[in-house]
């Protein structure tokens, strides 16, 4: 099954800063129908303006995974790490036991970024954060970006959940197949272009609820860079 949630039914936020876009239930936004994926319970879809940000704040218990867009956005955290992540690349804290951390568009134009956020495999692990660049050139593929399944190789940032984030850009007509283990689910974005997923349209910043399917052909309509979510259902 796949669920087609179109952009301009998205949760809204707005302030003097933010621009905000829910794909599920998030702060003031609340759909009893629209609480997440498997393990997946967060896809903002945010535009930062130049030199503001998210002040320090608590987490705990969470994996959140920023994909930057557009832009760059710079970490600090209560742990002493601070880096800066740029368009293209992601970044992963690990909330678990609990980190203050902010992020802030230092740059000066408006920072775009997808933040996801999973459900941890396991409470009690140790807070932590990592950033890594991955090269945008390689086209007609999805990477695996941060990987926490039991089949991950190491070479992408970790997560502690049974879950895994996957980005590529493909050319109009190009096509990729994602494979996935019986009872997991996913969730794409198309950042920017158009793509079909086994037949059905999705447009760019749509959001595609995808559960009891185990291949997946994506086709780009369009050029298109994807953002495809996997986790437990």
């Amino acid at each position: 099954m796949i669920q087609v949630q179109p952009f301009d039914r998205l949760g809204r936020f707005r302030n003097e800063w933010l621009n905000a876009r829910h794909h599920f239930s998030f702060g003031e936004y609340h759909d009893p129908a629209r609480m997440g994926v498997g393990g997946l319970r967060v896809w903002n879809d945010d535009e930062i303006a130049p030199g503001r940000g998210f002040e320090p704040h608590p987490h705990r218990e969470m994996e959140i995974i920023t994909y930057v867009r557009e832009g760059a956005i710079t970490h600090q955290d209560s742990l002493g790490n601070r880096g800066k992540t740029v368009a293209g690349d992601v970044q992963v804290m690990h909330a678990g036991t609990g980190i203050v951390h902010a992020e802030y568009n230092l740059e000066k134009t408006p920072t775009r970024i997808f933040q996801i956020w999973v459900l941890p495999g396991r409470h009690g692990v140790a807070p932590g954060w990592g950033s890594r660049a991955f090269p945008r050139q390689v086209e007609g593929s999805l990477a695996a970006l941060a990987d926490g399944r039991p089949e991950a190789d190491g070479t992408a940032l970790p997560l502690h959940a049974d879950a895994a984030v996957f980005a590529g850009t493909l050319r109009r007509g190009q096509s990729v197949r994602q494979t996935m283990r019986p009872g997991r689910a996913a969730y794409l974005v198309p950042a920017t272009g158009a793509v079909t997923v086994n037949g059905v349209t999705v447009n760019t910043r749509d959001g595609a609820a995808i559960t009891g399917e185990t291949a997946l052909e994506i086709t780009a309509v369009a050029d298109a860079e994807v953002v495809l979510v996997e986790v437990q259902d």
